[in-house]
């Protein structure tokens, strides 16, 4: 096997500190030799480690993306230096053998032989743009976990106002709540603050309001809704910064959200995750398989042992599934279509794939073409195998007891 880094280093990084692998030509011809050497993360010492790799000659420096610690060596190393990241799944080093010392030679050999993938590192403004929707994807969640605990607590003091209003956050259900805390227990008075189109179930709301809410209910309440309007704001304040940092990507966003059930916020956090620059990924087959969307290929002695796909980028998949869902709902799209084709034969989680799968293929096409989305319609199943569809319904009629005749139809005029 051909030597393609003469001197490389490898890096296994922790909080603290990290184990640095130095691999340099021998005496001997073919021989080589390796140092290891632990450097702090301080921002002093890892310049310190820049100058010293410099130092030393190496054209590739190899570390693995471990949680967040990797960031500050690769951001300061690649200044000057070909930093590789790579990951951790695909570098194991050998059963008994797992040390740190060790995990930094291995990473050096790997990346001397040219054995390792480098790991998609977006550029400067994408990092940026990617901080702020995955902080809002949190808050988000954080919100609707607040608001679950909310309607716990409203369930255990016999208010059963979920089950009429829809959103406990809205204006009629904060008027009622706000009376609540404040300690009006009448419901007939509490349901009279429904506005707009829940008045219509005033009677409903009444019967929904008669519990057992006393002022331990109202304190706690009262905590709820103070965590679930600071959420509130926190996630409006993050889409005005958000809105500022797509401004270069603001044609990419626009392109995406010409797919059925892509939203707003769906697209940016694509363009965040993806980074809108379809050049780092040679096809749309290779998008899919880093996302996570993509069956997984495991087979030994002609036998396939699972198919499952990678874990991938959950924030990426957190937003394909919610514009699946959005899309799945119509019947006059191809997904919509493609969605219930296969969820009725292989069940709804592998549709919810399937189709996160040919919204990246669709996404990976535009971003290349600057094209927006042209939907095939929900009968390209039916035109692409015309044949087979007609055959599907004649089968179906069949099994219901009817003899079928089939002529082609007239054409007019």
């Amino acid at each position: 096997m051909d030597v393609l880094h003469e001197r490389c280093a490898g890096i296994d990084i922790s909080k603290r500190d990290a184990k640095v692998c130095v691999r340099r030509p021998g005496r001997r011809r073919g021989q080589y030799t390796s140092t290891v050497a632990t450097w702090g993360s301080t921002t002093n010492e890892v310049l310190a480690l820049r100058e010293h790799l410099l130092h030393e000659q190496v054209t590739l420096v190899v570390m693995e993306a471990t949680g967040d610690y990797w960031k500050q060596f690769y951001f300061l190393l690649e200044d000057g230096l070909n930093v590789m990241l790579t990951n951790a799944q695909q570098v194991k080093n050998m059963p008994g053998r797992k040390t740190d010392v060790s995990d930094a030679a291995w990473l050096a050999q790997l990346g001397a032989f040219g054995l390792v993938r480098a790991s998609f590192v977006p550029p400067e403004p994408v990092r940026q743009l990617r901080d702020l929707t995955r902080t809002r994807t949190m808050f988000i969640r954080q919100r609707g976990s607040e608001i679950q605990r909310l309607e716990k607590l409203l369930e255990d003091a016999g208010i059963k106002l979920s089950s009429v209003a829809t959103d406990l956050t809205g204006v009629s259900s904060r008027a009622m709540l706000g009376a609540l805390i404040e300690g009006e227990r009448d419901p007939a008075v509490l349901a009279d603050l429904a506005v707009y189109s829940l008045r219509a179930k005033i009677p409903a709301l009444a019967e929904a309001l008669n519990g057992r809410f006393n002022a331990h209910h109202a304190f706690l309440a009262g905590l709820h809704l103070d965590i679930i309007d600071g959420h509130t704001r926190a996630i409006e304040e993050l889409g005005a910064r958000i809105e500022q940092a797509i401004d270069p990507f603001r044609p990419a966003r626009d392109l995406l959200m010409s797919i059925p059930g892509v939203s707003g916020r769906v697209a940016e956090v694509i363009i965040a995750e993806t980074g809108a620059d379809m050049s780092v990924f040679p096809t749309a087959a290779h998008l899919a398989s880093w996302s996570g969307t993509a069956p997984g290929n495991n087979e030994s002695a002609g036998r396939i042992k699972s198919g499952r796909t990678r874990a991938g980028n959950p924030y990426l998949k957190g937003a394909l599934g919610i514009a699946v869902l959005a899309g799945s709902r119509s019947k006059k799209t191809y997904f919509g279509a493609k969605y219930r084709r296969l969820a009725a034969r292989r069940g709804p989680m592998k549709a919810l794939v399937a189709v996160e799968h040919a919204i990246l293929t669709a996404v990976w096409n535009m971003l290349r073409t600057g094209e927006l989305y042209k939907d095939p319609g929900p009968d390209y199943f039916t035109r692409l195998q015309p044949a087979k569809t007609r055959a599907r319904a004649v089968s179906q009629l069949e099994a219901m007891g009817f003899t079928v005749t089939i002529e082609p139809a007239q054409q007019a005029g």
